[in-house]
């Protein structure tokens, strides 16, 4: 069994029972390959929602959301509202449904989750439609945190998933052949760069002079994606700071239990040395008593 399969089998653990699993299926395997307990060692724990994804790619609920997809894509590179209006009541749906079958496996797998999470499988599920890469990723069972779908740019795919090489970058209805997403990354920024070859690169617009940066809409929004590039990055930063204080922990109480059991193997002994010293003087004190017994019948004897 690969690392991928092992990943997807860990992942659909509950985040809150993960380390513990993670520990064990590394120590499991240990032994045998030690490259692959390695990889399972820094497997990260899913966030909860990413969690009900991967629950949901488990039982192929997925599909019909990504199918959809082009679709609602192709609606609007043609501009036809009608069809629009009815692949996104269509979509609402699906959506819908999906969202309230993650809530049921997430509560029948004993951990239910909150109304904001559930935000988060909401929104990771529109990304999945918006984006065959992200289409690709949510149906993988790898992924590790939720996504969002920002306006017209890529679904951002980084460290979303447990073994981004498992993954093919290419989305499988697209009749693409499957390419490893670090690549598919590269040649969808290659591609964005070179739809104008005879033209400067689309900048923002220049705010006026009169105008100040809290009415700059272009430096809102720039201001906006730089806070939320840096919440990820705290936010992954406190993740891997999580698993590692729960792994030292975990680590603390496997010591704290062989401590504990040698501790008690060596308390059975020295009640079992006690006993045998008690017995061995007991003895000892009879076979005194024999022999002076046995002097003084000799000394009668000898009168």
């Amino acid at each position: 069994m690969g690392f991928a399969d092992v990943a997807r089998e860990l992942l659909l653990v509950a985040p809150a029972d993960f380390v513990a699993e993670r520990t064990a299926r590394q120590r499991a395997v240990r032994k045998d390959d030690r490259a692959l307990a390695t990889a399972i060692g820094g497997l990260r724990k899913p966030a909860p929602a990413a969690w009900v994804i991967d629950l949901l790619a488990h039982e192929g609920a997925l599909d019909e959301a990504v199918d959809l997809g082009p679709a609602i894509r192709q609606a609007q590179a043609d501009a036809d509202p009608a069809v629009i209006r009815k692949l996104r009541r269509q979509r609402a749906g699906v959506v819908d449904a999906l969202t309230q079958a993650g809530a049921d496996l997430a509560s029948d797998a004993g951990h239910p989750v909150t109304p904001a999470v559930l935000d988060q499988v909401r929104a990771t599920i529109e990304a999945a439609m918006a984006d065959p890469h992200a289409g690709a990723a949510v149906r993988s069972g790898l992924l590790v945190r939720a996504l969002e779908s920002a306006g017209f740019d890529d679904v951002d795919l980084d460290g979303a998933l447990a073994d981004p090489d498992a993954v093919p970058d290419a989305w499988s209805g697209s009749g693409a052949a499957p390419i490893p997403i670090t690549e598919g990354r590269r040649a969808a920024g290659t591609t964005r760069a070179s739809r104008k070859p005879d033209c400067k690169p689309d900048r923002e617009p220049e705010p006026s002079p009169d105008s100040s940066p809290e009415t700059d809409p272009a430096a809102e929004r720039r201001a906006a994606r730089e806070a939320e590039t840096a919440a990820r990055t705290e936010s992954r930063d406190a993740d891997a700071a999580l698993d590692a204080a729960e792994d030292a922990l975990a680590t603390a109480e496997d010591r704290r239990a062989d401590l504990e059991r040698q501790l008690a193997e060596a308390t059975a002994e020295v009640t079992r040395l006690e006993h045998a010293r008690d017995d061995a003087e007991t003895t000892s004190d009879r076979a005194r008593e024999l022999l002076a017994a046995a002097q003084h019948h000799r000394r009668e004897v000898g009168r």
